[in-house]
């Protein structure tokens, strides 16, 4: 026995979801932009991603 759905039907995108992708990528560039030049963007040092990387491994290999 097949039964019909019955269920809500999908919402039209709202937003930034209904933007195109290149405009998305102009809006979150000028984004990182200002976070950089207000000195709240984070950029890691290669041994910040090294340790970052190190703590990882460990917590997914708890017998190694």
């Amino acid at each position: 026995m097949t039964e019909k759905y019955v269920g809500t039907t999908p919402r039209p995108k709202r937003g930034f979801a209904a933007m195109a992708p290149e405009r998305q990528r102009e809006i979150a560039s000028l984004g990182g932009r200002a976070a950089h030049q207000s000195g709240h963007a984070h950029e890691f040092t290669s041994e910040e991603a090294r340790i970052a990387g190190r703590k990882r491994h460990e917590r997914r290999s708890p017998g190694a």
